[in-house]
């Protein structure tokens, strides 16, 4: 004859065993419980996002200042200001990519003037204006690689922060099913905890990309269109010392 005490006594059982055991589900409780693997993949994405945050705040605060001195230049610029005179007078100002595309171009031209008086005029001009367009253009190129700086560790994170989250999940589930092997018991109490790690280290994952990714984007297209104003800035004052140059020739 069957006991049928047997099957409450062993309900009570296993609602006392998962009522005993206990465990923080907070971050700092799931990243204590996590193992060596599962510790190093949540400090690496952790210090991920926040070396991210770092560049994206002096990326803010390096385009703003780099816009606002960029007009400030333009301004004088166009204000109908000579050239040798605003050279003498912005020359040891604060350094700025369109400030030394600027002094890049009239540098070259004052250097073809003082060739100027040993050399005719007809091969001065021949390749003059060469001369200064090939500076200003290696200027440009020297200083938007400054401002592209760290632009490759935020792509980086974008693309590969995820699939590190998504290691760190694997490993978790991997040590719940070893869990459950171990303590032949497949309750919520012993599974709970590996599925917890694993979701944290997906989130963690997902918090350093996401902020990387939209970052990166908004970057590459403010550097792109400050690449054109400091092109079309060259070109415009190439005509204008080219201009210069026809009348003295």
């Amino acid at each position: 004859m069957t006991d049928t005490t047997a099957i409450p006594d062993r309900a009570v059982d296993a609602a006392a065993l998962a009522g005993s055991v206990h465990h923080d589900f907070s971050i700092f409780g799931l990243f204590a419980n996590a193992d060596l693997v599962g510790k190093s993949v949540i400090l690496m994405l952790v210090f991920a996002s926040v070396w991210c945050w770092a560049i994206i705040f002096d990326k803010i605060r390096t385009m703003k200042a780099t816009k606002r001195r960029a007009d400030k230049f333009e301004e004088a610029f166009w204000s109908g200001e000579p050239l040798d005179k605003l050279y003498e007078r912005v020359r040891q100002s604060r350094p700025d990519p369109i400030l030394k595309t600027f002094l890049s171009g009239m540098e070259e031209w004052r250097q073809g003037m003082a060739d100027n008086k040993s050399a005719g005029a007809d091969a001065l001009g021949t390749n003059l204006q060469q001369r200064i367009e090939r500076s200003m253009s290696v200027t440009i190129g020297r200083e938007m690689d400054k401002l592209e700086r760290n632009m490759t560790f935020l792509a980086n994170v974008g693309s590969a922060a995820p699939f590190v989250g998504l290691f760190g999940t694997v490993w978790g589930i991997m040590r719940s099913f070893t869990a459950i092997a171990g303590a032949k018991n497949a309750s919520l109490a012993v599974v709970a905890p590996g599925i917890a790690e694993a979701l944290f280290a997906t989130a963690i994952g997902l918090a350093a990309a996401i902020p990387a990714v939209i970052a990166y984007n908004k970057f590459s297209s403010d550097l792109n269109r400050y690449n054109d104003r400091l092109e079309n800035f060259a070109v415009e004052f190439s005509a204008i010392l080219g201009r210069h140059l026809a009348k003295r020739s």
